[in-house]
């Protein structure tokens, strides 16, 4: 068995409880209160920055050519995620600049930031992976669920 599937399977039962999370549940179906989408978009801004900055140690440390496409894209990928999040912001009047970041949002963006300045690129990736696999996964299940109580509303 690979290790990331080893490794995912072995803390499923993290992912699922983040998956049942009040919040993640109501970022999902649209039921989280507007107050607290706001101050998500200011916390994720935050961290988003941070990893475009982690993607950028990357790119600078990378060897390989293909490397240097595959961060420049990721970094993008970034940006573009961080202009939605302006969107919102300027929809509700969140200010994206001088967010203080939350202990959690501070934790692992120091940790991630100070990785990248080791300029390891294997380390660099390692701490930003399971970041994203989770997210990924939680986007996914959720628009799965989404999906499926469409159908399930526009069959009645």
């Amino acid at each position: 068995m690979p290790l990331a599937t080893e490794l995912w399977q072995a803390n499923q039962d993290v992912a699922d409880r983040i998956l049942a999370h009040a919040f993640v549940r109501g970022l999902g179906d649209g039921s989280l209160p507007v107050e607290s989408f706001k101050g998500y978009v200011a916390q994720d801004a935050y961290f988003l920055e941070a990893f475009a900055r982690a993607y950028a140690f990357c790119l600078a440390n990378s060897t390989d050519r293909a490397d240097l496409h595959d961060f420049a894209e990721l970094i993008t990928g970034v940006l573009e995620e961080l202009k939605l999040h302006k969107s919102y912001a300027d929809r509700w009047k969140v200010e994206l600049a001088g967010v203080t970041p939350i202990s959690a949002t501070n934790a692992y963006v120091d940790f991630l930031i100070g990785t990248a300045r080791h300029g390891r690129l294997g380390e660099t990736i390692a701490a930003m992976t399971p970041c994203m696999r989770l997210y990924a996964w939680l986007g996914q299940t959720l628009a799965r669920a989404d999906r499926k109580s469409t159908r399930l509303n526009s069959s009645h």
